[in-house]
Parts: structure tokens; sequence; C-alpha cells
């Protein structure tokens, strides 16, 4: 069983720095809530150092299990990925390739954000195959141009 993550208030580590230290004993992080943007995550040193060592290693040895049995691995993921169910058995086995070459080449850089993009993809291809009306919808043919397409927030 894990640590709970404690949330505080930014304004919080301001105030009381070493009181919001202090809370790292108790919790494997503290969750910086910031009422304008993105909540930060405060936790010690070692404890980063730790969880990138087992990033790495669960990357590179799932990477090593799909080489050596991917349809182990394969029909392992619906019970992990339950949303992978609703995939095509094609799209399945893309995904799964997808994700452990991401996973690897994640690792090897120190940065999870391009695995857990991926999954949020697939993710959303699932729900689409879920959903039989939508699936219809956005698989049917389109000679229509919807025209310009506004720059995302933030970009």
């Amino acid at each position: 069983m894990s640590m709970p993550l404690e949330s505080v208030p930014f304004s919080e580590l301001l105030r009381r720095p070493a009181e919001t230290a202090d809370r790292l004993s108790r919790a494997r992080a503290v969750r910086l809530r910031r009422r304008d943007a993105a909540d930060l995550v405060l936790m010690s040193a070692d404890r980063a150092a730790a969880e990138g060592e087992v990033v790495d290693l669960t990357a590179r040895l799932l990477a090593s299990l799909v080489r050596r049995d991917p349809v182990l691995v394969r029909e392992a993921l619906p019970t992990v990925l339950p949303w992978v169910r609703f995939l095509p058995p094609g799209d399945a086995e893309r995904m799964v390739d997808e994700f452990v070459s991401t996973a690897e080449a994640a690792a090897a850089v120190g940065n999870t954000a391009a695995v857990s993009q991926l999954l949020t993809e697939w993710r959303h291809t699932a729900e689409i195959h879920a959903d039989p009306n939508l699936h219809r919808i956005l698989a049917a043919p389109s000679d229509d141009d919807f025209g310009p397409v506004a720059r995302p927030a933030g970009a």
C-alpha cells in the first residue's frame, strides 16, 4: 500500500516552507495546489530518483517480455487497461507495439510525458470504438472542408 499524497495550497509552502517540507516524512509527495496554474508536486530527490529507476526498469522489462512473448503481454493488457477491449485486434496490437517502443524511449530520456500522451490518444480511440454512433459518424467519408481550425489555447 502506497503512502498518501498530501495536498496543500501553494501559499502554505511560501508561508511555512519547513513545515510543508516536513510533510514528506508522512507522505511520498506533497501536491501544491495553485489557483491559476497547474499544480506542482514536491518530493525528495531520493524518492524522485528511485521512482525514475523503477520506471526505467519497468519499461525495459516490458520491452524484453514483448520481444520474447508478445502474445502474453497482449493477452494481459486488457486486465491492466480494460478499455483496450474496445480496440479492434489490429489496433490493440499496434497500441502494444507503440506503447513498448514509446516507454523504452521515454525511460531513456527520463521523461514519461510521451507515454502519457500515447495512452490518452489510444484511450480516446477506444472510446470512439465503444460508441457505435460516434464511430459511424467519425468513420464516414467526408468530402466537406470544415474550414480553418482555431489555434489551441496556449499554443
